[in-house]
């Protein structure tokens, strides 16, 4: 009997290894068992693979006899240091580690877990996400787009905090409930506004929609009394709570519309939450086994997880009881037909989860063999596809109203994907090219129509700079060749523009083109009449070239407009930090909470300060700040300076200042001077990554007419600031071109090209000079010329301080004049707070009115740009006929130097720059008035 007992348990042990190894061979999902590998010191520093299922060879792309026995760091060099941690924290800790990220070197996203067998084994189960998380992108977007849908829809929002009773209601549900203001409204105010025939109906399905055991849907209609004007309307309203994990409903939220008269009989707004699970804690698949009768005799833990079926329930063919209803018929035949002709199958069906909803899944099996090639019955898996089948049915909306908006616009449209393949042309495109989207989605627009050049010779792709706008992450304009699809060649004008993610990396690309073949004609047709008119005197010649030149630095100026999109990010972010402090500072008041306010108040003015400088550095790059020139020491101000580029530059660098005795003073702005300083040596700091010194030196320099020619100077007396480094140079090609906006020789990320052509605009406006000397290898220096300033350099002024800011002496009187309330309320009141008189206007005509009035003035404080066809500059110019002795201070939020005499301002005038601190504003105020 022993004997017989033996050869049972052997061989059912041989049944058991069989049956698991086909269940790891036919499995889904990507199955690796490994080792780790460790060092001398016992930590692990890679691992080794013991084996892998064919699933994983197919998700990676390796053989399985290239990978078992090898090291992950053989197999796959250069791979990510966080695949081998994920795999020590599991062995070291015992635990289960899930994973959720890609591989660069193939391109992919793969999602699982690393669980320990014991020892220094492990195992690791994953699927590939590359798909669903494109699916999600693509989600995201139409829900954008549908978002917008609903605004134009005129739909209104609700929001019901089911533990406190408040309620929030939108302009358009306060207006469908006859509210004026924005008071604070809660459930009994709902409740009271409700028409007496309806309101036992609609609390009956309120109370039923917030019932845990029923959660009904809320779908009712009702007529409101306007709780301020009485008018009675009647709306359909739409609604669902969201409950706990204990049944408690916390929140019940909807959309409301105004049916008036029509009174729609129902208004169905498609629900459009998807939630995402979190599958970061382990592999999102369910396993099964069945039987050649196709009885099933194993489910894994994650199918009772997530349907709530007992073992009893869910094996034989129980697990159809967990099918939704409309798919357990077909499913269940699909699945028996499969099994009688003992093939492979893929189902997709509707799962009911544990709390009783359905959800999406694909159910992929293949077929168990046993070596004599009998039929033992399916190893199959099951796995969640409901986000991506949601995703498709909204993505194919979405995509519909946007093809019929792209399909109506005569400009041709392209769109490229993350590998600049056609993933779209609207039909304009397809006129323009002669091709039809079929014939070039999922390939290279270059390849299809813009390969060759007139000549026939060929146009390599690195060469086209339409190609250019991903790489480079920035917007690309101009004209180009295309071949149509008849083999003639058309001029086209391009524009392509790079599509960011949230990050503000480049995911894809949009082109828009137009054939320009009429304008060109009549270009050349032009061309050619002024080619034969001979009568050309000097003068005329001399003023054309003058004017071309002028029109082509315009041209070039005009690339700040194209630094828009790119900063439209930050300033949404700093926005974001101004308006989010001043709205919790406003809660915290409004609930009496009085400590931490300084936390907020600190905040919105970091961000204002911060969105200023990135408004500064813009006006410098565009040579048309308002600077605020004063006589500078500029040793002082590079002593000043050489603590803040110590920590720039870190310690890895050496940094020597030197100062050269009796240096004249510069009529410069201090402040643009330091931010010059500062970007020239964190230049240096990034020419030199092994190291080196950086060299800061100033000295009196006398040009004559040779020398001032050559550096574009007018010959006399300058001081020069240079910084030198021993980096790695420029070659003559790099100099050309590094005052041009956006150039930069830094990796895409760490510099937008801004920082040398700010330097040249705010020093060649304060009538200076930027000059480069570099050689390969051996270094750079760049040095500032700056006019020297017959005259002593002013001492430092401490920041002034509004409670100690001189008050205003009896009867002093002060005309604001900005077409911003705002700016006109804060400057108004810090007047009255210091005993002035305030007068306040909001344009250039009505200010003058006041002025030429005779209502005592003593200083005029006004905006540069004004509405009314007056600027703040032809105000004061027009004031001062009938008030000579007219003090003016101009405050100015952009660079209109021509309004306000190019930066050269009549006496008795001054100008601030917005934005700027109240208690300067309130001493330069004083200190104008007590000047006359």
């Amino acid at each position: 009997m022993e004997g017989g007992a033996t050869v049972r348990a052997g061989g059912a042990a041989h049944e058991g290894e069989a049956l698991w190894r086909g269940l790891f061979e036919r499995l889904h999902e990507g199955l690796l068992i490994g080792e780790v590998v460790r060092d001398a010191g016992g930590a692990v520093i890679d691992w080794r693979y013991l084996d892998v299922n064919p699933a994983w060879e197919r998700l990676v792309g390796i053989p399985r006899e290239r990978a078992v026995g090898r090291t992950l760091r053989e197999l796959i060099p250069g791979i990510e240091d966080v695949w081998i941690a994920d795999v020590a924290r599991a062995v070291t800790e015992g635990e289960t580690v899930a994973f959720s990220r890609r591989v660069d070197l193939f391109d992919r996203w793969y999602e699982g877990h690393a669980s320990p067998l014991g020892g220094d084994r492990f195992a690791v189960l994953f699927l590939e996400s590359t798909a669903r998380r494109a699916a999600e992108e693509r989600l995201r977007e139409g829900e954008a787009r549908l978002r917008m849908a609903a605004d134009a829809a005129e739909i209104g929002l609700w929001d019901l905090d089911c533990g406190s009773g408040r309620l929030f209601w939108d302009a358009r549900v306060r207006a469908m409930f006859g509210v004026g203001d924005n008071r604070p409204i809660v459930r009994a105010d709902f409740e009271a506004a409700l028409h007496p025939d309806d309101r036992a109906a609609t609390q009956k399905a309120l109370e039923a929609a917030l019932d845990p055991a029923r959660r009904a849907l809320y779908d009712v209609e009702y007529r409101t009394l306007g709780l301020d004007d009485g008018v009675v309307r009647w709306v359909a309203a739409k609604g669902r709570g969201q409950f706990d994990e204990g049944g408690r409903c916390l929140r019940f939220t909807g959309t409301a519309i105004d049916v008036g008269a029509r009174k729609v009989a129902e208004t169905r707004l498609a629900e459009s939450e998807a939630r995402f699970r979190n599958m970061a804690d382990h592999a999102p698949v369910m396993m099964w086994v069945t039987d050649p009768s196709g009885t099933c005799t194993y489910l894994n833990r994650s199918w009772y997880a997530y349907t709530g079926q007992s073992e009893a329930e869910g094996l034989g063919l129980g697990w159809l009881d967990a099918v939704h209803p409309d798919d357990r018929g077909w499913s269940g035949e699909t699945f028996l037909a499969a099994n009688a002709r003992q093939a492979p199958f893929r189902l997709e069906y509707r799962l009911r989860g544990a709390d009783g909803r359905y959800r999406w899944f694909i159910d992929a099996a293949e077929p168990r063999m046993a070596e004599d090639g009998g039929f033992l019955g399916y190893i199959g898996s099951v796995a969640d596809i409901h986000d991506r089948k949601i995703a498709e049915q909204r993505l194919v909306e979405a995509t519909r109203r946007l093809d019929a908006i792209l399909n109506n616009t005569t400009q041709a449209i392209f769109l490229m994907d993350e590998r600049q393949h056609c993933a779209y042309m609207n039909r304009a495109a397809e006129a323009l090219t002669g091709y039809a989207l079929a014939e070039t989605a999922g390939r290279a627009l270059h390849d299809v129509v813009h390969h060759t050049r007139p000549d026939g010779s060929p146009y390599p792709l690195c060469e086209c700079p339409i190609d250019q706008a991903f790489p480079e992450n920035n917007q690309e304009q101009g004209e180009e060749v295309f071949v149509h699809r008849d083999g003639s060649f058309y001029p086209v004008a391009f524009t392509a523009s790079p599509i960011r993610d949230e990050a503000g990396r480049p995911i894809g690309t949009v082109i828009e083109a137009r054939n320009i073949e009429a304008e060109l004609r009549a270009k050349a047709a032009l061309e050619a009449f002024n080619a034969t008119l001979e009568r050309r005197v000097a003068e005329e010649v001399a003023a054309r070239e003058s004017a071309e030149a002028a029109l082509r630095q315009s041209q070039k100026m005009e690339a700040v407009g194209q630094l828009t999109g790119g900063l439209a990010h930050d300033f949404n972010n700093l926005l974001t930090g101004i308006t989010g402090s001043l709205e919790l500072l406003q809660t915290r008041m409004g609930q009496g909470r009085m400590t931490d306010l300084d936390r907020y108040i600190n905040a919105a003015q970091g961000a204002a300060r911060r969105a200023a400088a990135l408004t500064h550095r813009l006006l410098a790059f565009s040579r048309r700040q308002t600077l605020d020139p004063k006589p500078t020491d500029v040793n002082r101000l590079m002593a000043g300076m050489e603590d803040l580029i110590r920590r720039t530059i870190g310690p890895g660098l050496a940094l020597e200042v030197v100062g050269a005795p009796g240096l004249w003073p510069a009529l410069v702005d201090p402040s643009q001077l330091e931010n010059a300083l500062l970007n020239l040596c964190i230049n240096a700091r990034d020419a030199m990554p092994e190291g080196g010194r950086i060299t800061i030196e100033t000295a009196n320099r006398w040009l004559d007419h040779r020398a001032a020619r050559e550096r574009d100077l007018d010959p006399g007396q300058y001081l020069s600031l240079c910084v030198t480094d021993t980096g790695t140079g420029m070659t003559p090609e790099v100099i050309a071109k590094a005052f041009d906006p956006f150039f930069t020789t830094k990796p895409i990320g760490q510099g937008t090209g801004l920082g040398l052509s700010m330097i040249y605009g705010f020093v060649r406006q304060s009538g200076g000079q930027v000059r480069i000397y570099s050689e390969v290898g051996q270094g750079t220096t760049m040095c500032l010329y700056l006019p020297r300033h017959h005259g002593p350099a002013e001492g430092l002024e401490p920041l002034p301080d509004l409670a100690s800011a001189p008050r205003a002496e009896q009867g002093e009187t002060v005309l604001v004049v900005d077409d911003e309330p705002s700016v006109r309320m804060l400057v108004t009141e810090v007047l009255e707070d210091l005993g002035y008189t305030a007068i306040e206007a909001a344009d250039g005509p009505s200010g003058l009115r006041l002025l030429q009035s005779d209502v005592r003035i003593d200083l005029l404080v006004t905006d540069v740009g004004l509405p009314g066809g007056m600027n703040g500059r032809q105000v004061a110019d027009a004031a001062r006929v009938g008030r000579p002795a007219l003090k003016v201070l101009f405050i100015t939020g952009y660079a209109e130097n021509a309004a306000v005499g190019n930066g050269h301002l009549e006496p008795g005038m001054a100008v601030l720059t917005k934005p700027f601190v109240m208690e300067t504003l309130a001493s330069r105020i004083r200190e104008m008035i007590e000047a006359g």
